[in-house]
């Protein structure tokens, strides 16, 4: 591997903006690592954030507001000589690759990061982007996989957290355990998955259910009868206060549905961060981050999300067990500590090998 100290990069990252996940976990906390090693970065955000637009402008005036500031960034990328160009997955949100040539050819190199199925999406558009791309860089192997035919140019860096601003959640004791969700009013739909195995449950064993997002309008939809329900609003801020107070935390995805598998698993690297143990769907990057069941338990039926939630809400010390090891795996697997130097020295052997045309 080439050493940091060897070249000083000089990179613009393209962020969604500062709440979409996909930059706030794999872009922004790499930003003082590459500043620690003497390498000049800077950060070009969505205005407004990718998937936001100003109501008192309308959306579709928001939407020239942004094609407006991205068109800024390219010309800066023109006039600053970049070495690297690194682009936060599907950002331009079309079906041509013209924003992505554009910005090429006015860096050095082109890096696409994905940490989600974005093919799915664009199947035309995503062999010309890989193509394009001088470097891939991809949340898991199952993205691995599928880029491989495109381009050889991958490398493996998973979404990440910041061990610094994930301390252990304390030893304390709720009133009655919490089993608690945290994501996006978009996904609430997934609890579906579970919602028999929590009103069973429900029926033996004390427990809280508590959802941490932004909105619950999902929910009219599903039946949580019987189900001590709470639900409270995703505070960006206290993001990892309201996780550490989670005695279990649940991630259950549809087995069926092809985007799911390409998911990098971030809601129970979260809960394993703050160690609390998770419930998670043995699907994709999930069962890696189980491992063997040592850091949580996998379920997909009913009967196995029935047996997960009265094993873990039965014992305190198991829970205790799992989530200070899935802690160590996350610090030693999943964490930006562990991943930077993987990034860094992906992005300098990048800019020491030939240009893709």
């Amino acid at each position: 591997m080439i050493h940091a100290s060897k070249t000083r990069m000089k990179i613009l990252f393209l962020s969604s903006g500062d709440r979409v996940p996909s930059s706030r976990f794999r872009i922004l906390p790499y930003l003082k690592h590459f500043r620690a090693d003497g390498h000049q970065v800077v950060l070009a955000r969505s205005f407004p954030a990718k998937y936001d637009y100003f109501p008192w402008m309308g959306f579709r005036p928001s939407q020239l507001l942004k094609r407006g500031v991205r068109w800024w960034h390219w010309l800066r990328s023109r006039l600053s000589a970049f070495d690297i160009v690194f682009i936060d997955r599907e950002i331009f949100d079309n079906e041509t690759t013209d924003m992505e040539e554009r910005f090429h050819e006015s860096c050095k190199r082109l890096v696409i990061d994905l940490d989600d199925a974005i093919f799915l999406r664009y199947p035309d558009k995503f062999p010309k982007l890989m193509q394009l791309a001088d470097l891939v860089v991809c949340g898991n192997r199952f993205l691995m996989e599928h880029v491989a035919p495109m381009n050889a140019h991958r490398c493996h860096v998973p979404t990440c957290v910041d061990m610094d601003d994930y301390p252990p959640r304390e030893e304390i004791r709720n009133a009655r355990p919490i089993v608690g969700w945290m994501g996006t009013a978009g996904n609430v739909g997934y609890l579906k998955v579970a919602a028999e195995a929590l009103r069973i449950v429900a029926k033996e064993v004390p427990f809280e259910l508590r959802l941490v997002v932004p909105d619950i309008g999902l929910l009219k939809d599903m039946d949580l009868s019987g189900v001590n329900l709470v639900h409270e609003p995703w505070q960006p801020a206290n993001e990892v206060k309201q996780l550490q107070q989670f005695d279990v935390g649940l991630m259950p995805l549809f087995p069926d549905q092809k985007w799911d598998i390409y998911k990098c698993g971030l809601k129970l690297i979260q809960y394993l961060a703050v160690a609390v143990p998770g419930i998670a769907a043995p699907v994709g990057v999930n069962t890696e981050i189980l491992d063997g069941n040592q850091n949580g338990m996998a379920a997909q039926t009913t009967e196995e999300w029935v047996h997960a939630l009265r094993t873990l809400l039965a014992s305190e010390s198991l829970r205790r067990q799992m989530g200070h090891r899935g802690r160590q795996t996350v610090t030693e697997r999943y964490s930006i500590q562990a991943n930077y130097p993987v990034l860094r020295d992906a992005l300098l052997e990048t800019l020491s090998s030939p240009r893709n045309s």
